[in-house]
C-alpha cells in the first residue's frame, strides 16, 4: 500500500461505516484491518457513547482514539480510558434543563465521573424514550438512574439528549441556541422517523474532536466520511469531505466526493481503492 502516513481517515458510524442492521460487515472489517495493519491511521466519530460504540466496532483494529457523543469525549480503545471530556458547568446545565422544561420535553442527562459514564432520567414519557433506554440497558449494559435531574446535575455533567418528533423538539432546539456555553446537534435518526436533539458544551463537537486529534497526534491531513447533519461540523475541519451514497442531500452538497452507500461497504472500499 502507498499510504500517506500523516493522513487520518475518520468515519461516522451509523448510516456511514455501519450497515443498516446496524453492524460492521465482514468485508468492511477485513478491508479496514488490512489498511491499519499496513500503517494507515483510521478511527471513527459518532453520536454513540462508549457503551454501544465499542462493542459495535469490536471487529475493527482502530489505531487512533475515537470521538464519542458528537465530540464530548475522546476515547482510547487500546487503553480503555477517556483522554478528554468536555463538561457543562452547573449554571449552564440549569438553563439547559429549563429549556426542556419550558416546552414539556423530558430528556436524558449524562455524567462522567471517575471514568464512568452514567445516564440519568426523571421520566420515560414516550414509547421512543422507553425503547431508547431499554435497548441501551439490556443490549449495551449502560447504567441508568431515575431521579430528579436537578439533584444529579453537577460539574460532571457532559450531555443532554432526547428523541421525538421534529415538532416536539424544534422549540427546545431554538431555546438551546440562545444558551451561552453550549452547542447542539439536531438530526433525523437513520433507523426510524424520530429526531434526536443533543446538547453539549460549546467546546464539544465532531469539529473540535478532529481539531484535537490533528494537533495532538501530528496529522497534517484529515479525510472524513459522513451521512447525516451532525457530520457537517466534522466536514468543517476535514481537508477532504466524503459522503456515502445514502447521505442526506445537505451532506452530499457539502462533500468533495460521493461514494458507494453503506449497504455496499462504501467507506472501506474507497479506502482500499485509494490506498493501494
Amino acid at each position: 500500500m502507498n499510504i500517506i502516513r500523516k493522513t487520518l481517515y475518520i468515519s461516522d458510524l451509523d448510516g456511514t461505516l455501519l450497515s443498516p442492521e446496524p453492524a460492521i460487515t465482514a468485508a468492511t472489517a477485513e478491508m479496514i484491518n488490512a489498511f491499519t495493519a499496513a500503517g494507515g491511521s483510521f478511527t471513527f466519530a459518532t453520536a454513540r457513547s462508549v457503551y454501544s460504540a465499542l462493542p459495535i466496532t469490536s471487529a475493527l483494529e482502530i489505531n487512533v482514539p475515537c470521538i464519542l457523543m458528537n465530540g464530548v469525549s475522546i476515547y482510547d480503545r487500546r487503553s480503555g480510558s477517556y483522554i478528554k471530556n468536555e463538561y457543562i458547568d452547573p449554571a449552564t446545565s440549569e438553563k439547559v434543563l429549563g429549556a426542556f422544561r419550558k416546552h414539556g420535553v423530558h430528556c436524558f442527562m449524562y455524567r462522567i465521573e471517575a471514568g464512568t459514564l452514567t445516564c440519568y432520567y426523571s421520566e420515560l414519557t414516550t414509547q421512543v424514550m422507553r425503547s431508547f433506554a431499554e435497548v441501551r440497558k439490556h443490549e449495551y449494559k449502560k447504567p441508568f438512574v431515575q431521579c430528579r435531574l436537578e439533584d444529579a446535575m453537577d460539574g460532571n455533567t457532559v450531555y443532554y439528549t432526547t428523541t421525538g418528533t421534529y415538532e416536539e423538539l424544534y422549540p427546545v432546539k431554538q431555546e438551546a441556541e440562545k444558551i451561552e456555553g453550549v452547542d447542539h446537534a439536531f438530526y433525523l435518526d437513520v433507523y426510524n422517523d424520530s429526531w434526536y436533539l443533543e446538547v453539549f458544551s460549546h467546546n464539544a463537537s465532531k469539529a473540535n474532536g478532529l481539531r484535537y486529534l490533528r494537533e495532538h497526534y501530528g496529522f497534517d491531513r484529515i479525510v472524513a466520511f459522513g451521512d447525516n447533519l451532525n457530520d457537517l461540523s466534522m466536514f468543517e475541519q476535514a481537508d477532504m469531505k466524503i459522503a456515502v451514497g445514502n447521505a442526506r442531500e445537505e451532506v452530499k452538497a457539502a462533500a468533495d466526493e460521493v461514494i458507494l452507500p453503506n449497504t455496499e461497504d462504501g467507506v472501506a472500499r474507497w479506502l482500499t481503492e485509494n490506498n493501494s
